[in-house]
Parts: C-alpha cells; structure tokens; sequence
C-alpha cells in the first residue's frame, strides 16, 4: 500500500528531527542526523544546514510492514509556505508536530487552516516533551480550544491492548452508528478500531501522541499507530493520472519534474499529456526516478499513490494536471510584497533573467517580472528570510551577486461601472478592430472572459486570438499601473481585414479597447488584506483592538474562553504585517497571532499611494487608449475620447 505523509510544524519544533527518527526506526538510514548538527538527511541542501531551517519540501521514504511511504518534509517558516502547500496538495495523511513548551503558534494555525481546506486527515505529535515547561495535557487542551474538538489521545499502539473506557466513548460519541452498538452491546475492539481507521480518512477524527523525537521516545509506539490507522486505495488499472508538485534542476541544469501518481502505471518512453483539454502539450519520459533525500534509483515504471521524478517534461508546471487528472491546482499562500532586483553594473541583465526564470520554474509564486523599459527585473517574496535566502541560493546556484530593494505592497486596481471599450489598429498595411465589454464583478475573481462576437462579424480564430491576448499578461490599471483585476471583459464584436490583418495586430486592437474603456470607467486600487485570529489575556484584549482599529482593519466581535479573548477579522497587509512582533512583545511572548492571505479589498489610503507610485499613464510604454486610423495611405492617431466615433463596426 502507497502512502504519502507529510510532516508539518511552526518553525522550530522539531520537525526534521521526527521525520529523521521515522527513516532511522525503519532502517531507511543508517544514523539519525541533526539539525543542529548540520547533518540532518532532509536538509540536505546547504542553506538548510547552515541556517538551521527547512526552505525544501524534501522527500524521504521507507517500508513499514505491508505499507511503502512517501515522507514530505516541508517548511516552517511564513516565508516559504508557498513550498509547504504545493506539498499538501499530493498528501494523503499529514503529520503536525507542535512543542510542548511553546503550544499552539501563529503558524500552526496557518498549517491546519491549509490542511483543512484541503481535508487532508490529520495526526498530532506532541514533541519535547523533556524541557523546562512542557505540559502535554495543556497543549491537547489548546488543539481542542483552537484547532478541533475531535482530537483523541494515543497512549500505546492501538492492537497491543483494549481501548480504555474514556477513548471508547469519546470516538462512540462521533459515530452514530458505533453509538448505538455500544448502547446494546458494549465494547468491541475490531469494530472499534475499523471505525477509527475510517474516521481518521473522512477527518472526523485527529488522533494525538506525545514524545521526545530527539531521544526517540514515542516514536515507535507513534509509527505503529500510524500505519494500523492510515489506508489508502489507489486504482492502477486505469490510464495513468497524476499531478506536478515540484520542479527542480539537477547540477547540469536538467528539468527534474516531480509527480504524485493518482491514477493508473507510467512506464519509461510513455507520453504524458497536460494542459487545457483542448490544446494539450504531450512529451516523453525518458526516465522515471525515486528519490529519498538527494539520492534516488532508476526505475521501469511506477503506479498509482508513489512520488517520483521524471526526466523529459519541458513545459508543465508546478500544479499541472497530467494524463486523465485535468484540473489544475489552486493555491493560496500568495505573496503580497514585490522586490526589484539588483546587481552590480555590467551584468547581463537579460542573462540573470534567465537564471531568475529557473528559480521560478521551481517556485511559480515568485511570479519574476521583466520590466522592458526600465530593464529591471521584479518578484514577488512573502517577507525578508526569503529573499535573504534568494541572495545565497543565486550566488550557490549561478555564480551571480544579487541583493533586493526593500520589499513593497503589491497593489490592484479595478472598476466599479461598466463601460464599452473600442480600439482600432490601422496603420498601413494593418487593420483590426476591438469591442469590448468591461463590468466590475465581485471582489477576487480576476479577469473572465465572455465572447457575444459573432462569427459573421468575425472568424472564430481571431475571436481565439482576443481571448488569447486578454490573458497573455497582467493589465496595467490607471491609477498606478497595478494588474487590473475582478472584471468580466465580454467580446462584443470586432474587424478584420482579409489582406491587411497581419500577426500582432489585434494584440493591439485588444490591448487599446480595454484601456480606452478604462479611461471612462471609475477605477479605484485595491491592496492585500490578511484574516487574522489573534489569542491574548483578556487585559490584553482593548490594546490589540485599538490597534487593530489604527490599522484601518475591522474585527468580529471577541469571543472570550475563560481568561483569553479569541479576536477575528480583516486588516490590511500594509499596516499590519509587522504586528506579530509588536505583540509579542508587549504579551511577553503569550500572544498568539495567525495571518492568512484573504485577497484583496479597498485600499485605505489610495490617495496617498497614487501620490507614492506617481504612475504616467500617459507614458506607459506597453499601453496605450488612442487608436490608430488610415485614411488615403496616412495613418493617424485618435485620442480616446474622440476614438468612438470613428470606429468601423458601430
């Protein structure tokens, strides 16, 4: 049987330590590593051991009885969740680790919000168990009062002996049917121990150990449960199915792809088909890897539930759907900050772009930017470790000196009334005309598309080519050149000429009927908020909602739990992502802070960031809303507000 586990903690609770002890317990390493001995086999890449810290979801894997599995050490850090929920996405049971002296922390909540969504079941391993203030039975208290109520206690191995009566009733109480036999029969230990191996998959049930992983105690007792508890049924009968959820490159720069097979068997030289359904891209692996660590073993072929690699995919990406699995996957730990790159003068900028492109193939939330007209090259980073670690890994990886400005709140814009948009391009020997609807809709569903153009009017390929073109790149907003988002943009109807249309053409026709609509619509800017849920003393509570209320953001009303107040609620990113720290320090570390992303909203202060940006959009060299005519062999320029009526298909 095939398992993926993934194991996920706040940084610093000893997460590659446990994940050491399982490969050790089940003789998949010879000795157990450290991480701060700078030798844990997980945290095999450099950075990693120098600085202490996951930044790689590595993978490790070993055999326990009838069972292979597939271990997925993520990241604890904020600043590479990114990496830790493309990592979620091929897990079929997860493992969070929390300490026993720190509790519940701001990132744990973060992990299990991610897990949930994603309902992958869920243990818990409660770790050090050995230092100064550990409390095990308050850290169980704190899982229920913040996380779930359906977290139950494992001693020993389940099969070793009966269930006690307090584990009996408490998993009878959340399975009617186990309810009713235990009413009329009493206890039975198979029934009992099948419902909880049912339960643990449909995430009604949260089963939770406790140990020390740097001395190994409870680890075993820990691996046992987890395999009597954990099921998986793959089909590989079927046509292979399987999703991407990593990419890296090997020392000579070759593509490695990393793959979880869903469905069915991929051998060597088979083709794999992926992308849109109605225009697949289909390439052959050339060879098929399995990797534990750094390390990995060549293989004829490989089925359903197994991660590995292969060698041959040039263009799929990291989320893509391969085979019979079509849909894509979506994630939410986006960045919210944007930093320029900088280097020192006389290096090849286009050449450092090449090596940023690599990283983002890794990475795709880096989202790298080439702005043409200033030649500078932007990404988008969740905070400052992460671009201190982007520094190293591009002089480790190519040799290259980079540094970053300081990081800034990545804007939006959008309109709030519908508007017609036209642009003309006509220049001699051109010819192609746009009409556009563009109308706001609700807030964080991006640009769609409707085409209402009919085929009389224009071919069906050219209407492709529009479409084609409204999402070939993000659209600069007017207000200050943010990407345009949360419109619906409909196809109207356009023109075409059947010699002068030439290639580009209605790139430009498209480019300037959105921009010429937007010059007459209201647009405002939108910017980053976070959903926050924030634990203090309830002496604490007034100070944390005055600052949240001085940080334009808004709040839910406080729920108070004996002496604590669970405060929820929006704020923006730009205001309050220092916060964490601050209120650490006035709770004397007792505070408890979680941030997630949550779209966008208003900005607060737009006026001022106008100001700030000072964007032309007059002077932007990549738009423009005037449209271009010809009239006896002279093409001529119309300024958007005269270019309506001169338009050929009204």
């Amino acid at each position: 049987m095939n398992k993926t586990i993934g194991v996920l903690a706040h940084v610093d609770a000893g997460k590659t330590t446990f994940s050491e002890q399982l490969l050790y317990h089940t003789n998949s390493i010879k000795q157990r590593g450290r991480v701060d001995h700078q030798d844990a086999f997980l945290d095999s890449h450099k950075i990693e051991r120098q600085r202490g810290i996951t930044v790689f979801a590595d993978q490790g894997m070993f055999t326990y009885n009838d069972s292979t599995y597939y271990l997925i050490d993520t990241p604890g850090h904020i600043d590479f969740s990114p990496e830790m929920e493309r990592a979620i996405q091929v897990m079929d049971y997860a493992i969070v680790i929390i300490s026993a002296v720190e509790g519940i922390e701001g990132h744990s909540e973060t992990v299990w919000e991610l897990l949930r969504k994603h309902q992958v079941p869920t243990f818990f391993f409660i770790n050090k168990t050995d230092r100064v203030g550990a409390d095990v039975k308050r850290v169980i208290e704190e899982i229920k009062l913040n996380l779930s109520n359906d977290v139950c206690e494992l001693s020993t191995p389940l099969l070793n002996e009966d269930l006690n009566e307090e584990l009996v009733e408490f998993v009878a109480e959340r399975n009617e049917d186990l309810l009713d036999f235990y009413m009329e029969n009493g206890y039975e230990k198979e029934r009992w121990f099948k419902a909880m191996q049912k339960m643990v998959k449909e995430n009604q049930l949260f089963p939770c150990s406790s140990g020390l992983a740097l001395q190994d105690k409870g680890i075993a007792s820990f691996l046992e449960n987890l395999e009597q508890l954990t099921v998986t049924d793959y089909e590989n009968e079927s046509s292979f199915g399987g999703r991407v959820y990593k990419i890296r490159h090997d020392d000579n720069g070759m593509r490695i792809t990393f793959i979880k097979a869903i469905k069915g068997t991929l051998k060597v030289r088979d083709e794999i088909s992926y992308g849109s359904p109605g225009d697949p891209n289909t390439e052959k692996v050339t060879q098929i890897r399995i990797y534990s660590g750094r390390k990995y073993k060549t293989v004829d072929s490989v089925e359903a539930g197994q991660l590995f690699a292969v060698v041959g995919l040039t263009n799929a990406t990291v989320g893509d759907g391969l085979g019979v699995v079509h849909e894509k996957s979506i994630y939410e730990m986006i960045p919210t900050l944007k930093s320029k790159v900088m280097f020192e003068q006389g290096i090849n900028s286009k050449e450092a772009l090449m090596y940023f492109r690599t990283l983002e193939a890794e990475d795709p939330a880096l989202n790298v930017l080439w702005e043409e007209n200033l030649q500078e090259i932007h990404l988008h980073v969740m905070g400052a470790i992460q671009l201190e670690i982007l520094e190293q890994l591009v002089m480790e990886r190519f040799g290259l000196k980079v540094s970053f400005a300081e990081p800034e709140i990545m804007y939006k814009e959008t309109i709030q009334s519908t508007v017609n948009g036209y642009g003309h391009f006509e220049p001699l020997g051109h010819y192609a005309e746009v009409h556009l609807r563009i109308q706001p809709i609700e807030q964080n569903r991006g640009i769609i598309f409707e085409n209402q153009c009919h085929a009389d009017d224009l071919s069906v390929g050219n209407q492709n080519l529009i479409q084609h073109h409204l999402f070939e790149q993000e659209h600069h907003g007017l207000l200050t050149g943010s990407p345009l988002t949360d419109v619906k943009v409909t196809l109207l109807t356009g023109r075409a000429h059947n010699k002068h249309t030439a290639g580009g053409d209605f790139r430009e026709a498209t480019y300037r009927a959105l921009r010429q609509g937007l010059e007459k619509a209201e647009n405002f800017l939108l910017e980053p908020v976070y959903q926050y849920k924030i634990k203090v003393d309830l002496d604490h509570m007034g100070r944390v909602l005055a600052d949240i209320q001085t940080a334009y953001g808004s709040f839910n009303p406080p729920k108070t739990i004996a002496d604590k107040a669970i405060i929820t609620g929006t704020v923006p990113v730009a205001t309050f992502m220092n916060y964490p720290g601050k209120l650490a320090a006035f709770t004397h570390g007792k505070g408890l802070v979680s941030l997630i992303f949550a779209g966008y909203e208003r900005c607060h202060n737009q006026r001022e960031i106008i100001e700030k940006i000072a964007y032309n959009k007059n002077a932007d060299p990549k738009y423009t809303s005037s449209s271009i005519f010809c009239s006896k062999g002279q093409a001529y320029n119309v300024p958007w507000h005269e270019a309506e009526g001169e338009m050929h298909g009204l």
